[in-house]
């Protein structure tokens, strides 16, 4: 009998949840607007609603547990959020045991750059590695590291908030309260802004959107067209991914460097820029590593999640 998990991604505007096996194979997916702005509790029945959604029909006893991957902070240890800025109300919220108490099964909760960098571990991109950086770029900028086969944690489950390194001293406001963090300048709304501050004129005309938001898929389509103030736009934001990665570099020394999230659907288009960054900023023995797009895309952090319920090497269970 095939042993099943749900994985749960938690979004500041989408939370997806799907039944994953063993093997990291979808079997079931749905999705729903996240209620942002609604609290905790409304947030977690619509995990209750989704849970039941994609295990429709399957028996109780094929279920082993639910994976929660969640923005942060939160104190993956204990399973309390402890103050997620995108989700109103998750200040010191016991946030694993509500789930538990909702759905009625074991409950594992992690950040959801972990989680994604897990799923890649284990499935993905970097299913051969013992050591691998896997770094989200979308409304903000997160990641997870694994090193010498074990997925890094560090107090309170908080390692891995690779977005709020600083580079630049009193730089951008970032949403953490600091100054020049780095997913301040090259997360995807970062990029968008700098796309419409840079722009004569309608830039949505000029880009192809006539009127509609400009975000980071408009700027890769309009560079891969040739639009000038695009490639421009896109060179600096490789630039920028390249100078994050260099320093990572140095302090992870990994085997791989898994890039995800929406920026990443441009990765054809910045991957060369990112390679001349870390040519010139990193020390010769760290310049081969391989920078790689996630092999899942966005079910990184699903399939991430379902994991979390499966690999004792993540985490031993629950609570500990």
């Amino acid at each position: 009998m095939t042993r099943l998990a749900i994985g749960v991604d938690l979004g500041g505007t989408q939370v997806r949840a799907a039944l994953i096996d063993e093997a990291g194979i979808v079997h079931a997916r749905a999705a729903l607007a996240t209620a942002a702005e609604a609290g905790p509790a409304v947030v977690t029945a619509q995990l209750k609603d989704l849970a039941a959604m994609v295990s429709a029909g399957v028996a109780r006893d094929r279920l082993v547990g639910v994976g929660v991957s969640s923005p942060g902070p939160i104190d993956t240890l204990r399973g309390v959020a402890l103050s997620i800025p995108t989700l109103a109300g998750f200040v010191d919220v016991p946030f694993r045991q509500m789930i538990e108490d909702a759905i009625g099964l074991k409950v594992w909760l992690e950040n959801d750059g972990k989680a994604a960098a897990l799923g890649e571990w284990r499935f993905g991109a970097g299913r051969t590695c013992q050591n691998l950086i896997y770094i989200t770029v979308s409304t903000g900028i997160g990641g997870g590291v694994a090193l010498d086969g074990r997925l890094l944690h560090g107090r309170q489950g908080l390692a891995g908030h690779i977005g709020h390194m600083t580079i630049v001293r009193d730089g951008e406001p970032c949403l953490c309260g600091n100054r020049g963090c780095w997913e301040a300048y090259a997360s995807g709304p970062a990029f968008a802004r700098r796309a419409c501050a840079r722009a004569e004129g309608d830039i949505s005309t000029r880009l192809g959107r006539h009127g509609a938001p400009i975000d980071g898929r408009a700027v890769f389509a309009a560079a891969a067209r040739g639009d000038d103030l695009a490639m421009a736009l896109v060179a600096e934001e490789a630039d920028l991914l390249g100078i994050g990665i260099a320093s990572l570099l140095h302090l992870f020394s990994p085997e791989i460097v898994i890039l995800g999230g929406g920026v990443a659907n441009g990765f054809d288009l910045l991957r060369p820029g990112i390679l001349a960054r870390i040519d010139a900023a990193a020390m010769p023995a760290f310049r081969d590593t391989p920078i790689v797009r996630a092999a899942l895309g966005d079910n990184s952090g699903l399939i991430g999640a379902a994991a979390l319920v499966f690999d004792t090497g993540s985490r031993a269970t629950p609570g500990m």
